[in-house]
C-alpha cells in the first residue's frame, strides 16, 4: 500500500509539472505587418510590424538590398522614414539606422511592436538604382501595388519565419495575389521570401478565371480607364495556358495569379514562383496582345525555371549582399528559348514569325552587346554597373544559346529528346524545395545527357565563341543566309533533317 501512495505521489508530482509547463505562455514566432491603405497621404505605405518574441539575436531589422529575378540593387532602406520601435506600454524602444538598410534594436527583447513609413518607388525620385517599376511599389486614389521586398522587411535570424499581413484598404477595392488568406482576413506566407515572392495589386480591379488541367488560374487587372478587362485578357491567353501545360506535360502548379497594371508607362513584367505582374501603357487590347502574349508566355514559364529547377543561391536567397548564380542561362535564356517554342509548336505563332523572332535575335546581340562577354560573365557581374549594361542580352543571347543547345540535343538522341525533356527531367528531380549545386551543375547537366554536351557549355555559355547558328539549324533543315539574316526551310532536307525537324516542331495539342 505504502508503494501505491509513493507512485501515486510521482504520478501526482509529474502532472502538476506537465499543468505548470502549459499554462506557460507560448512563443509567438509570426511576425505581423498591419499595412494602412486608408491612409494613402504623401504617397507612403503606413506600416506596422507586430514583433514576436525576440531575443539578443534580433537586433536588426534588415530591408532589402534587392529581390530574387531583379538583377539589380534596389537599397529598399532608401524609402523608409519615421522608423520607431516600442514596448507593450507604447513606451519608445531606442533605434538607430546603421546602413542604408538596417536598423540596430537596441532592446529587441523589450520590443512589442515597430512602426514605419515607406514611399513608393514610383513616384519617389532617387539619384541612381532606379527600381523597374514592375519591382516597386506604386499607392493612389484608386489602386496600390506591393512588392513585398519595398514595403516589408524583416528581423535578423527570422528570415524564415511565417508572417501574417492584414491590409487595411477601401471597401470596395478588389486584392489580387498567390497568398493564401486565413479565417481572420489575413494573408499569410510562410517565410519573407515567400512575401517578396508574392506580388499584390489591389484596388478597382476586374477578374477572370480559368482551370487548366486542374491548375487554377487567376487574372486581375488595373486600368486606368478601364479600356482593359481581365476577360479580354483570359481570352487571348487561353491557348498559350493549354500549350504551356501541354509543353511541360502539366503544369507544375495548383494555382497561378497574373497582375496587369495598365496606366502611363511601359516597364515589362517580373516573374514569380506562383504569380506575375505586367507593367504596360493602357491602350486598345488589340495594340497590346501580341506583345503580352508573348512576354506573358515567358514568365508563366518560369513555374519550371526558377521554381522547380534553381540553386542553393536562390533557395537561400540573400537579401543583404547580392550573390549571383552563374545560371542565369537557365533561369532566363531557357524560359526566353521556351516561350518562344511553345507558342510555335501550339500554332500561336507562325513558323515565318518565328524565324523573324531568331533573325531579330541575332541582330540585336551582335549589334548592341559586347561579343567578348559570356553568358556566365553577364551572370557574375548582373549586379554591376558593367554587368547591368549586358544584362539584355540574356533574352537575346541566351535564348539564342537554348535553341541551338535544343538541336544539339535532338541530333545526339537522334530525335528523342529536347531542351524541354531535360528540362522536365530536371524539374522531377529537384522540385521547388530541393535545390541544385550551383559549382557543379554544369558537370551534372552533361551527365544526364551526352559527353558532347560539355563541349557546348564550355563554348557558348562560359566562353562567349561565335554562335554556329548556320551549321546547327542546318541539322533540322532550316537554311540561314548569315547575308540577310533570315531563315526559311530547306526544301531538299534529308529524311534525316525531316525526322529531326518534325520532332522540333512536335504539335502541341490544345486540351
Amino acid at each position: 500500500m505504502k508503494r501505491i501512495f509513493q507512485l501515486l505521489a510521482i504520478v501526482l508530482l509529474l502532472q502538476a509539472c506537465g499543468s505548470s509547463k502549459s499554462t506557460q505562455a507560448p512563443i509567438v514566432s509570426t511576425v505581423g505587418f498591419e499595412v494602412n491603405l486608408n491612409d494613402r497621404t504623401n504617397d507612403t505605405f503606413k506600416v506596422k510590424v507586430l514583433a514576436p518574441t525576440l531575443t539578443a539575436d534580433n537586433t536588426i531589422f534588415q530591408f532589402a538590398s534587392t529581390a530574387p529575378g531583379t538583377y539589380q540593387v534596389m537599397d529598399i532602406g532608401r524609402y523608409v522614414s519615421n522608423f520607431t520601435a516600442y514596448n507593450s506600454k507604447d513606451e519608445l524602444i531606442e533605434t538607430s539606422q546603421i546602413s542604408t538598410n538596417q536598423f540596430q534594436l537596441d532592446s529587441p527583447e523589450q520590443i512589442a511592436y515597430i512602426t514605419y513609413d515607406i514611399a513608393e518607388t514610383w513616384d519617389t525620385a532617387v539619384t541612381e538604382n532606379n527600381i523597374y517599376l514592375m519591382c516597386g511599389t506604386s499607392i493612389e486614389e484608386d489602386h496600390a501595388l506591393i512588392n513585398g521586398q519595398a514595403v516589408f522587411g524583416y528581423f535578423k535570424g527570422l528570415q524564415k519565419n511565417p508572417i501574417s499581413i492584414s491590409l487595411s484598404h477601401p471597401e470596395h477595392w478588389q486584392i489580387g495575389t498567390a497568398l493564401s488568406m486565413d479565417n481572420s482576413g489575413n494573408y499569410l506566407a510562410n517565410s519573407y521570401d515567400h512575401v517578396v515572392d508574392s506580388p499584390i495589386l489591389l484596388g478597382r480591379l476586374t477578374k477572370a478565371s480559368m482551370n487548366v488541367q486542374n491548375t487554377v488560374v487567376d487574372i486581375y487587372t488595373y486600368s486606368k480607364t478601364d479600356k482593359i478587362e481581365s476577360t479580354q485578357i483570359l481570352e487571348s491567353m487561353s491557348n498559350m495556358l493549354k500549350a504551356a501545360s501541354g509543353f511541360l506535360n502539366g503544369l507544375p502548379v495548383d494555382r497561378y495569379t497574373f497582375l496587369f497594371h495598365f496606366e502611363d508607362r511601359t516597364n515589362g513584367a517580373w516573374e514569380h514562383s506562383y504569380s506575375s505582374e505586367y507593367v504596360y501603357q493602357e491602350k486598345d487590347w488589340s495594340a497590346l496582345e501580341t506583345d503580352i502574349l508573348e512576354v506573358a508566355s515567358h514568365e508563366f514559364f518560369h513555374v519550371v525555371t526558377p521554381l522547380n529547377i534553381h540553386s542553393e543561391i536562390v533557395q537561400d536567397f540573400n537579401f543583404i549582399t547580392p550573390v549571383p548564380s552563374k545560371h542565369l542561362w537557365l533561369y532566363e535564356g531557357t524560359t526566353e528559348w521556351a516561350a518562344h517554342m511553345m507558342l510555335l509548336r501550339s500554332n500561336q505563332k507562325s513558323l515565318d514569325d518565328y524565324f523573324h523572332t531568331l533573325s531579330r535575335k541575332i541582330m540585336i546581340d551582335s549589334k548592341y552587346f559586347d561579343s567578348d562577354y559570356s553568358l556566365v560573365d553577364l551572370a557574375l557581374t548582373s549586379y554591376t554597373k558593367k554587368g547591368s549594361k549586358q544584362y539584355g542580352n540574356i533574352y537575346m543571347r541566351g535564348a539564342l544559346v537554348a535553341g541551338l543547345l535544343d538541336i544539339k540535343l535532338l541530333e545526339l538522341s537522334n530525335g528523342k529528346i529536347g531542351l524541354i525533356d531535360v528540362v522536365n527531367d530536371f524539374a522531377t528531380k529537384y522540385g521547388p524545395n530541393k535545390p541544385f549545386e550551383d559549382d557543379t551543375f554544369f558537370t551534372e547537366f552533361v551527365r544526364a545527357t551526352y559527353p558532347e554536351i560539355e563541349d557546348f557549355m564550355e563554348n557558348y555559355i562560359k566562353d562567349s565563341n561565335p554562335l554556329p547558328i548556320k551549321e546547327y539549324y542546318s541539322i533540322i533543315g532550316v537554311n540561314y543566309n548569315e547575308a540577310s539574316g533570315t531563315f526559311s526551310l530547306n526544301e531538299a532536307a534529308t529524311p534525316e533533317q525531316l525526322k529531326l525537324r518534325n520532332k522540333w516542331m512536335q504539335t502541341i495539342q490544345l486540351n
